[in-house]
């Protein structure tokens, strides 16, 4: 169980790097230090993983008649909510992480690591 909570904290920790290597408003700060922004990403995964465990699915039942209504794809925004609510806290505990915009930045920023982590869940020897 703890193995497969670390594999998905770093499949998640990739997702949200490529992210923000492809959009130019996700970034992980200007730190020179490679072992700072390595410990940046974990913090933020870590961060990203509880939120999705815990205040997704509560936003998923609040706005399922939006999610009906647009076919599925209202589930995009939500990921985007829980994007940028990570950057949000993030940002309540100092750390470099930030999406500047809601809708351009985090809603492409949570379709790229919706993408990366769909792949990247399929080396998960665990699912």
């Amino acid at each position: 169980m703890l193995l497969n909570f670390v594999i998905k904290t770093v499949i998640n920790g990739i997702a949200l790097w490529i992210a923000a290597l492809l959009v130019d408003g996700i970034t992980f700060g200007t730190q020179a230090d490679t072992a700072a922004i390595v410990r940046t990403v974990l913090i933020v995964a870590l961060i990203f993983g509880v939120l999705n465990t815990f205040v997704r699915p509560i936003a998923k039942a609040v706005s399922l008649p939006f999610i009906i209504l647009t076919l599925g794809l209202f589930v995009f925004i939500i990921n985007a909510l829980m994007l940028q609510l990570t950057s949000w806290l993030a940002d309540q505990l100092n750390l470099a992480f930030h999406v500047e915009h809601f809708f351009w930045d985090a809603v492409l920023g949570s379709l790229i690591i919706t993408f990366v982590s769909m792949i990247l869940g399929f080396f998960n020897p665990k699912d």
